[in-house]
């Protein structure tokens, strides 16, 4: 197996455990767990701007680029989704 095929692997492996993850939270702790998350998005934002940065073939350009639109679109969607939560709990005027 070389090494693109084991990069296109665990990023499929990493998908479907994802969804798995993801879709065995309740509703209600969906809020918290997100935005107690976003600390870790932004490592995996990090990681993928890395990646990018030392890769080599298109296989793992592509890897890395998805790698860095996905992890974007997670830390401003848990953002989002802290503040949504945050006014929820402020004092009506």
């Amino acid at each position: 197996m070389t090494a693109d095929m084991l990069i296109f692997f665990i990023l499929v492996l990493s998908i479907f455990l994802g969804f798995e993850l993801i879709s065995k939270v309740p509703s209600m702790l969906h809020t918290p767990l997100m935005s107690g998350t976003n600390a870790i998005h932004g490592i995996i934002l990090l990681g993928g701007m890395l990646v990018l940065a030392s890769a080599e073939g298109l296989t793992q350009h592509i890897a890395g680029f998805l790698a860095v639109v996905l992890g974007s679109a997670n830390v401003f969607g848990g953002f989002m989704v802290t503040d949504r939560m945050l006014q929820m709990f402020k004092r009506k005027k």
